[in-house]
């Protein structure tokens, strides 16, 4: 009990530097000046470097070690926390906070670098710092004594643990099987879809006055978060009562910012919603990236772009954009957000070529480990996947591989997008058969399907790796069928094939 309270009392010590590092970080991706990112940057990395030497400190880690020998006499919470504390124990002891440091400044100078490169469609302003984060990450890699032998199935672990490349490319390639030839058949359809309402202008003030609207019918709490603008759409969870979510504002596209908000407050309502518990043994950062991106894209699509979702807002709407939504029906805009229309930027990708992205994202980034693809020739890999597996080319290299920030902080997270597309297939599939899913998105009873994720989705998901949270909540092994199934019975109807 001694070990426990006091590796439990630097938790909370190291807690505090990271919570003031959190508010500066969201700071620098909402209102620092470009010519202030780099101060901010370094007092961010000094920050995190003061949370980083409190958990990898001797005393620390002998008190980890300690506890790991006695697990069994441990609670649930404090077991799963020792345990999850002595694998990254095991990955990071050969880091020297000196290290850590050098390592959060080389992404920080590459976060810099990439907003300004992208600003002036550059790829060339960010080769050198992408350079450093490909050596950073092999540096990282060497230095693991339980490192595997593929070096990109270490990236992927520390974002969803126990994935592999090898899983990835029997899902991705039974993806590529299934897809490739359904869009051929989707374009042939020629489906008549109205576009010509969805680049009409519309004010800021109105996009603010449906982002409160939207967040407050998925039942986002604003007494524990707040939101704010971004260049990039993202979710921070600053502290317990602390969720901050972000947009940005096209003037020309509402619909863009509608799913950036609707995605967003579903990481937010999964963060919300760690069990108190949890919270009291620091187990509220444990979720992987591919539990976290299943429940934001299981409310950005599955209810998000369904025809009863819609119809459920669609009075407010017209209410909040009477000029731009004039003589717009339901049905078009259920038409319009669900068209298949292969494009360029990942964050606006319709919901059947979205999974196009993220394959094309996670082969380039393999290629990068494995030797098969130089950094200079990214733009150009880019391209050739796109043309190929989409059928379009970038114009600018902000279209093309600059458009994603996450390459400012390393390889292995894209993936987890898709993973979170079969997840979430999985569970809807559980959920319709326990509750009237469809009826409860019509009626504005989101508190019925939050209730269900909160029982079977969220409140084991910080104490379960993925694979056994996912056999506890559906009872089956991890697969891309009911994705695929869902993708070819949504779209197969909405263009008649």
């Amino acid at each position: 009990m001694d070990n426990l309270k006091f590796l439990l009392g630097k938790l909370k010590e190291a807690e505090e530097y990271e919570h003031a590092s959190k508010i500066i970080e969201f700071d620098m991706e909402t209102k620092t000046p470009a010519k202030g990112l780099k101060a901010q940057g370094e007092l961010q990395s000094l920050l995190a470097n003061k949370a980083y030497e409190i958990t990898h400190s001797k005393e620390f880690v002998d008190c980890v070690v300690a506890l790991h020998k006695e697990l069994d006499s441990l609670e649930t919470e404090a077991k799963v926390l020792v345990s999850k504390l002595y694998k990254d124990i095991e990955r990071n002891k050969n880091i020297s906070p000196e290290l850590n440091l050098e390592f959060s400044n080389i992404e920080n100078e590459a976060f810099a670098n990439w907003v300004e490169a992208k600003k002036d469609a550059d790829f060339t302003k960010f080769a050198p710092s992408l350079a450093k984060i490909k050596d950073m990450e092999f540096k990282k890699i060497a230095l693991n004594e339980s490192a595997v032998d593929v070096a990109y199935d270490n990236l992927l672990d520390i974002y969803e643990p126990g994935m592999t490349s090898a899983k990835l490319d029997e899902l991705f390639g039974e993806c590529k099987e299934s897809l490739i030839p359904l869009l051929e058949k989707i374009k042939a359809a020629k489906k008549p879809i109205r576009t010509d309402f969805t680049t009409r202008k519309v004010k800021d003030y109105q996009q603010e006055e449906f982002m409160k609207f939207l967040l407050e019918t998925l039942g986002f709490d604003f007494n524990r978060g707040t939101y704010a603008l971004s260049e990039h759409p993202f979710t921070e969870l600053v502290g317990r009562n602390d969720e901050r979510v972000t947009t940005h504002f096209y003037e020309d596209n509402l619909f863009s910012s509608m799913y950036s908000v609707i995605h967003e407050c579903g990481h937010a309502l999964f963060d919300l919603s760690t069990p108190d518990k949890d919270w009291d043994y620091y187990l509220f950062d444990y979720k992987s990236m591919g539990q976290h991106e299943s429940v934001s894209r299981f409310y950005e699509n599955i209810i998000g772009r369904s025809e009863n979702f819609i119809a459920a807002i669609y009075d407010r709407m017209q209410d909040i954009f009477p000029e731009a939504l004039k003589g717009v029906s339901k049905t078009e805009i259920f038409d319009y957000v669900n068209q298949v229309q292969p494009s360029l930027v990942r964050t606006e990708a319709d919901e059947f070529t979205y999974t196009f992205h993220i394959i094309i994202r996670y082969e380039i980034e393999k290629e990068i480990m494995e030797g098969k693809l130089d950094i200079a020739d990214v733009p150009k890999a880019w391209a050739k996947k796109y043309k190929s597996y989409l059928g379009v080319t970038p114009t600018n290299d902000t279209l093309g591989c600059l458009q994603d920030v996450h390459w400012t902080s390393g390889f292995g997270y894209f993936p987890t997008y898709a993973l979170g597309n079969f997840y979430n297939s999985m569970y809807y599939n559980k959920m319709k058969e326990e509750i009237d899913v469809a009826d409860a998105i019509r009626t504005g009873h989101m508190d019925t399907i939050n209730k269900w994720m909160f029982e079977n989705v969220w409140k084991d998901a910080d104490k379960l790796d993925s694979s056994d949270w996912i056999k506890q909540i559906t009872a089956r092994e991890l697969t891309s069928k009911d994705f695929l199934e869902y993708i070819e019975n949504k779209y197969g109807m909405l263009y008649g094939l």
